[in-house]
């Protein structure tokens, strides 16, 4: 395409208003900082309206997408001078407020509420100004680090600075810093290294007092409940003996299972932070920004210091949001950092689930930020219900760490019109940025059907490639599925080798509970927990060389097709690999024709296009019913075919011999578009011999986003930049090449199952993911069969794959849903 074509693409509300029934109306959101300004004059009203009137709000991903907004560059001497307060006389008071450096920012509390503050460089000059907010703080970010700035106010006509201070780049403090810290079981604050305090919450192995240590230790750093000091596990079980009796105020998330119950349970004393700007943690919520992320840094170094800490190294673990906290802390390389155990995480903001394809995953995504952004509101009467109690009952330092809450900004207006992935906002805040920066052993679990984050994350694992101590366990099911039985002796395995540096074994006390704690997990029938391999050893080094020896990646196959019956957590085999992607897989080949099929050889003709009309409205926007749950047997699925002229299938003729399908896959296109633009969705899918169709992956792309990102492409895994220079629309009726990238799945297809494709507007076929796409039901989209350049589906065919078990029921796996086979109107 020519220039004229190669510009912004902005999303069409114009043409797209969703339906109460598509899209749940989530009210207000923030941003976790966007790299643009608008003038000061415009700004400053405007952004203290928003802090005075929504309070803090949060958004978990987004996108500049405009080249405009960083167009305003840091003020030179010459602008200052046109300053009209700069004229005005300079007091000897200093300014009443507080200052602190952060890592690129500056930190101003304890201000006049409503006044303009302004932030001055070393040489005195003019660099920003921002309105107090009512809890009479101010952030100033993008700073670079240095020393000699100044907060200055003007009052009674007079300016006031206050004390000169330094930004902070990334270098750690002294040790000395960490050393003088003393923390003791139940609620603490941790120093950060600007000044803010953090929530954090000792729990010691059960039944021990903080003098009968050392103890192993690990971190679960979250943003969910996590720092209330009750105890998890009574609180559990007061709800299962009394489902109907009030909630404990000060108890944790179940969310943070994994440090708040078991790591105690099995001996180690977990220490649960709170992440900054939420709960009882000082400043204010941003999405793994640098001083977010470097607090992982700073508390893991005064834990470490803590003489109740076992060879004064810590372990970090969780589920989820304490998964992935993990990938950017460890990529920090704390020194008293000793292992990793993250379970659940995500890869990429951008593409893993916040934009996937380029389209806004308005469904799971925009709920988890509305859910967030309401955490970050200032306690009391809003924000997370353990700090109102707890200011309640007199912490005057939880109360003190809610004032620079508002300073969370807001990012609705920004939102409602990005689409493009700005490097500024989301290097930095994508976990895989840091990965190969991990040295410490890593155990990381996760899921190919994750109903919340999917499975982009497995495109990250080789970001792990230069350390020798991971392993990673994978498997198809949901999000909670990674604490599993078939995984959690394997766990106990590596926390109790590279954390605690001893003989695993399993504490009897967990073995009895286990059956109990998988059922709340799973809502399903679970395999049983397994003793360590361990267990009986002496020599912790020989043990630990035996963990040494399992392959790099496990990959639980059929996960629900056990003896256990639908659904269950146990699978019926496993495969392991050296490597992942592995190494073991070839790129096949399959060509989409015209007749709906998928065949191994090339057309040698061009063919009529198939079309379709590309109207989202025709089927259920997810595929999980009103009242259904993903982790139940019973998981309630309403997987709805594909409606009949919205959408093309393609089919392979039954296969002779078995296939094992392991990794990503390509929808390698020529399409085109009544319109300048159009939203793609395509699933792969399992048809059986019994006329069952099993869910396997989807992947998605907005067609302005097709330009790829050579360097990271293959042949099995196409990857756009989703580039704003790089973002080009249609010709309308003209045809493009373009790449789906289905993310990462296993499949094991038996001999008489076929493997189908379809392609249709997104939605309905996974069960949390929601989308903001432009189709309304008005575009036509076509996919061309040229011989010159056929369209074609390849595949992740593991070589020498044999599979040894029967073809499982058509709707017992976990995360896979089954209906029946109903062939689209072209044939597939």
């Amino acid at each position: 395409m020519g220039d004229a074509n190669r510009m912004r693409v902005d999303l069409p509300d114009r043409r797209y208003s969703p339906s109460s029934e598509t899209v749940r109306d989530f009210g207000p959101m923030s941003f976790a900082r966007l790299s643009f300004r608008r003038s000061r004059a415009a700004r400053r009203p405007a952004v203290f309206a928003l802090h005075v009137l929504l309070g803090t709000l949060l958004v978990l991903t987004s996108a500049c997408s405009d080249n405009k907004a960083t167009a305003e560059e840091t003020p030179t001497k010459q602008t200052a001078k046109l300053d009209p307060a700069s004229e005005l006389q300079l007091s000897d008071t200093p300014a009443d407020l507080a200052v602190a450096g952060s890592i690129h920012q500056a930190l101003v509390t304890d201000a006049l509420p409503g006044e303009v503050v302004r932030i001055l460089d070393k040489e005195n000059v003019l660099l920003d100004e921002a309105t107090v907010d009512r809890l009479g703080s101010v952030i100033f970010r993008d700073l670079a680090p240095g020393g000699g700035y100044r907060i200055e106010t003007v009052r009674d006509e007079s300016r006031q600075r206050s004390e000169a201070f330094a930004v902070l780049d990334e270098s750690p403090p002294a040790q000395s810093f960490y050393d003088k810290q003393e923390l003791k079981e139940g609620l603490n604050y941790i120093t950060a290294r600007d000044g803010v305090k953090l929530a954090a919450t000792v729990r010691l192995p059960e039944g021990k007092d903080i003098g009968d240590g050392p103890f192993p230790t690990v971190i679960e750093y979250s943003g969910y409940e996590v720092a209330p000091p009750s105890d998890l596990l009574e609180s559990m079980a007061a709800g299962i003996l009394n489902p109907d009796a009030p909630r404990d105020k000060l108890a944790p998330a179940t969310s943070t299972v994994v440090g708040g119950l078991f790591a105690p349970l099995l001996g180690f004393a977990t220490v649960s932070l709170q992440l900054r700007g939420s709960g009882c943690s000082g400043g204010d919520f941003d999405l793994f920004n640098l001083p977010t992320i470097y607090d992982g840094y700073d508390a893991i170094e005064t834990v470490a210091a803590e003489p109740w800490v076992k060879g004064n190294k810590v372990g970090m673990v969780g589920i989820s949001f304490s998964g992935y906290s993990q990938l950017y802390v460890g990529g920090t390389q704390p020194p008293h950092l000793a292992a990793l155990a993250p379970m659940s995480v995500l890869g990429d903001m951008y593409r893993g689930i916040g934009f996937p394809g380029g389209i806004f995953n308005n469904g799971f995504a925009l709920g988890w930020m509305t859910e967030r952004g309401e955490d970050a509101q200032p306690a009391p009467g809003e924000g997370q219900p353990w700090a109102t109690e707890l200011i309640k009952q007199g912490d005057t330092t939880c109360l003190e760490n809610q004032k620079l809450r508002l300073q969370t900004e807001n990012g609705l207006d920004i939102l409602e019109h990005a689409e493009y992935r700005d490097p500024k906002l989301f290097d930095a805040r994508t976990p895989a940025t840091w990965m190969d920066k991990i040295e410490v052993p890593v155990f990381l679990v996760g899921s190919f059907q994750d109903e919340q984050l999917g499975s982009n994350w497995a495109n990250s694992i080789e970001k792990l490639d230069k350390n020798n101590d991971v392993w990673v366990t994978m498997y198809n099911g949901s999000h909670n599925d990674a604490l599993g039985p078939e995984v959690f002796t394997r766990w106990v395995e590596f926390l109790k080798l590279f954390v605690a540096d001893e003989v695993p074994v399993i504490p009897d006390r967990v073995m009895g509970l286990a059956s109990t704690i998988f059922a709340q997990i799973g809502k399903a029938a679970a395999a049983p927990l397994e003793q360590t391999r361990m267990a009986g050893q002496t020599d912790v080094e020989a043990a630990r060389a035996q963990f040494r020896q399992d392959p790099r990646v496990r990959v639980l196959m059929e996960v629900g097709a056990g003896p256990l019956g639908q659904r269950s957590l146990q699978s019926t085999s496993e495969l392991t690999f050296d490597s992942w992607p592995p190494a073991e897989v070839t790129p096949e080949t399959r060509y989409l024709s015209a007749s709906g099929a998928l065949s191994t050889e090339a057309p040698t003709a061009d063919a009529p296009s198939d079309e379709y009309q590309s109207d989202p409205s025709t089927r259920p926007f997810t595929s999980l019913g009103k009242n259904g749950s993903v982790y139940d047997a019973d998981a309630g699925y309403d997987w709805q075919p594909v409606a009949e002229g919205n959408g093309l299938g393609y089919i392979t003729e039954p296969l002779a011999a078995g296939q094992v399908l392991m990794g990503t896959a390509s929808v390698d296109l020529q399409v085109a578009a009544t319109a300048e633009n159009a939203d793609l969705q395509a699933t792969l899918t399992e048809v059986r011999p019994d006329g069952g169709e099993v869910y396997l992956s989807s992947g998605w792309l907005r067609l302005a986003h097709r330009a790829l990102d050579t360097d990271l492409s293959t042949k099995l895994l196409p990857v756009q930049t989703h580039a704003y220079t790089d973002g080009e629309l249609l010709t309308p009726g003209t045809m493009v090449a373009a790449r789906i990238p289905i993310n990462p799945f296993a499949a094991q297809l038996r001999p008489g199952t076929r493997l189908r494709l379809t392609i249709q507007a997104p939605g309905g076929d996974v069960p949390l993911w929601k989308f903001r796409t432009i189709e309304y039901g008005a575009t036509k989209v076509s996919i061309g069969h040229v011989a010159a350049s056929p369209s074609a589906l390849v595949l992740p065919v593991l070589n020498g794959g044999t599979i040894t078990t029967p073809l499982p029921g058509c709707d017992v796996l976990r995360g896979q849903p089954c209906r029946t086979y109903v062939p689209a109107l072209n044939g597939g």
